[in-house]
């Protein structure tokens, strides 16, 4: 079938469950050679194939507001939504996003990218719905993985409390993007492969409505006799406790089944859950076995699954896995902590040499930092591999656990500043902003990976508080590695590259584009001195007091939002020391950034040599003016 011809959902529901099947099927070989072309979600968007065919099916989206949790399953929502023709601009600068966007579909009515928002958004709209006087569905889909998040359970504790009418999907593939680790999952796994309860439970009911009449106290004891029965079969059920109605589990890629078990659901008054079980990655071999791998995946060859990536350094990830291990041979105290992230932190190795002081903590990001939190009042030295943009969500935790009692904790900082394809839920432009403002916090990035290497080892045998180590996604520079680790001293910036007039003060990857810059500058009789201003905090005060002192004047430099930023810091540092500077500040405008390639976005933030170079020069004739 030519996806391409689908522009509105309702041209599905005509067909019949074998037509169904076989477009599963057409959608399946329409991801698997569109995203070995641009890469993408290919695991988690297979295993939802029929599950998101039979939403669509049975129900009337827009009207009906779907919520999709994390947002990177919606690809087979687009195609059947009228978005199949863009497929080939998927998650590339200008093109087609790889999660929901309301500017782009009347569908998507809740943009998300990071786990386990999809309950709250959902009772809110069932909520705003009946204040209203609507009448339409509210239907949340997440997944086992973003169950464990805390904000999801807050939620289902809410929902139950307010009993709205409304369904909840969970797509239970026993993955997020690792393997489900912590109680929630096992007891899905319990429920999973446990049919005894429902058998018993509507053997019970058959018989009950045998009986021509039970008044008063004999319906009271059947109901408790319900409810023993309950707990007999199986160790709490969770979800009834919590004033859900409870379906399944449903296999997920049986129309049939899931025809039935959503009718049923949409037949039941108040909240209802439909554990639904997919696998992730089905229909492609190389998917199915590897998920972790399929979850996110540069372009592959269709036949074998094989990434095609040219010879390239080792990224900045890997250097700080190799690093960390290499530390932890010498020291016991190490315990490394991650969100749901082992492969995409880094920490597959610590995991498998150090299985013992290894904690995947599951999609709980405000538990992982409290938890570092008490192992370093206890002496340990914990280390939180996280992206950026999910240490967002631990902001009270990092004030309130961590600095606050000024326990050292470091944070490894995965994908700070542009991380290209997934857009704005994604990049981790904010923590230089949200971090400097915190007491006894310090702030570190690497020019290199060399420098890396050596600032996780200064970070934690050599620093007493808390300190965050900010390093981007991708490769490396290709520089020789230091085969022992130096200590790096604190708050003091590197000056890369003398010069006179302008200092450009840059910050991690800005520092090899402000060299290119100088270059370029040096061409024309320019040579403004470049400093790699490597402590974001604390500041290098003598080298800044010594600049001033020659009266040069300051260009910054960073990958990170202006307002609260590095640029930010070297202005508030004048100021207090009462000094009348010529500070500029390159770095990301106020505005959220979409998604594209690295250096695109670098070019629409003007955060290039080119860029570098030309302010340098308006600084320099705008001081010969004056």
């Amino acid at each position: 079938m030519d996806l391409s011809r689908i522009k509105d959902p309702k041209q599905i529901k005509p067909l019949t469950i074998p037509e169904l099947e076989k477009l599963a099927a057409d959608i399946r070989e329409f991801l698997i050679q569109k995203l070995s072309v641009t890469g993408g979600h290919l695991a988690s968007n297979l295993g939802v194939v029929e599950l998101t065919l039979a939403l669509h099916y049975l129900f009337d989206s827009p009207k009906d507001k779907f919520i999709w949790d994390v947002g990177h399953q919606v690809y087979v929502h687009k195609i059947l939504t009228g978005r199949a023709a863009q497929f080939d601009t998927l998650r590339q600068f200008k093109g087609l996003s790889g999660f929901p966007k309301r500017a782009e579909s009347e569908h998507d009515i809740w943009e998300t990218g990071h786990s386990s928002t999809s309950l709250s958004a959902a009772i809110g709209m069932a909520i705003s719905r009946d204040l209203k006087g609507e009448e339409h569905r509210v239907i949340a889909i997440i997944g086992d993985g973003a169950m464990t998040g805390g904000m999801a359970l807050e939620a289902l504790n809410h929902i139950g409390h307010e009993q709205r009418n409304m369904m909840i999907i969970l797509n239970d593939n026993e993955m997020s993007i690792a393997p489900n680790v912590g109680a929630i999952h096992n007891y899905l796994g319990k429920l999973r492969t446990d049919n005894r309860y429902k058998k018993a439970k509507e053997e019970l009911e058959l018989l009950l409505k045998k009986i021509p009449a039970i008044g008063g106290k004999l319906a009271k004891t059947a109901e408790k006799i319900k409810d023993s029965l309950k707990y007999l079969v199986l160790n709490g059920i969770l979800f009834e406790e919590l004033g859900l109605t409870y379906f399944g589990p449903i296999n997920g890629h049986d129309f049939h089944d899931l025809f039935t078990a959503l009718k049923q659901a949409d037949k039941t008054p108040g909240p209802v859950l439909v554990h639904v079980v997919t696998k992730k990655g089905k229909g492609y071999k190389p998917a199915e076995l590897d998920s972790d791998k399929f979850h996110g995946i540069s372009p592959y060859k269709v036949e074998s699954g094989e990434v095609l990536k040219k010879p390239s350094p080792p990224s900045y990830t890997e250097i700080f896995g190799r690093t960390i291990v290499k530390i932890a041979d010498q020291d016991k105290k190490i315990v490394a902590i991650t969100a749901a992230m082992p492969s995409g932190t880094g920490l597959t190795l610590f995991q498998a040499m150090y299985p013992k002081r290894f904690f995947d903590v599951g999609i709980a990001e405000q538990h992982a930092t409290t938890m570092a939190a008490g192992l370093a009042v206890d002496g340990m030295k914990p280390v939180v591999a996280i992206y950026s943009t999910f240490l967002q969500r631990a902001y009270d935790q990092l004030i309130h656990d961590v600095t606050r009692q000024n326990l050292h904790v470091t944070f490894a900082i995965d994908r700070a500043g542009f991380v290209g394809a997934d857009g704005e839920t994604h990049h981790g432009v904010f923590d230089i902003a949200y971090l400097r403002s915190l007491p006894n916090m310090t702030i570190m990035m690497p020019k290199d990976e060399n420098e890396l290497q050596h600032m996780i080892y200064t970070a934690i045998e050599y620093c007493d508080g808390p300190v965050a180590v900010r390093y981007p996604r991708g490769n490396g520079l290709g520089v020789d590695l230091d085969e022992e680790f130096q200590v790096i001293p604190i708050g003091k910036f590197e000056i890369v590259h003398p010069g006179k007039n302008v200092a450009i003060l840059a910050v991690g990857p800005m520092v090899h584009l402000a060299e290119e810059a100088a270059k370029k500058l040096t061409e024309i009789g320019i040579e403004p001195m470049v400093i790699n201003a490597r402590f974001i905090k604390p500041l290098d005060e003598e080298l800044l007091l010594q600049l001033a002192d020659k009266g040069m004047d300051i260009l910054t430099v960073e990958e990170g939002v202006l307002k609260g930023g590095f640029g930010s810091s070297i202005l508030e540092f004048y100021s207090e020391h009462q000094k009348e500077m010529h500070v500029k500040m390159m770095g990301i405008p106020d505005r959220f950034i979409e998604q594209g390639s690295i250096p695109e976005l670098r070019k629409l933030a003007g955060l290039t040599a080119d860029h570098i170079a030309e302010q340098v020069k308006n600084m320099i004739f705008q001081k010969q003016r004056t």
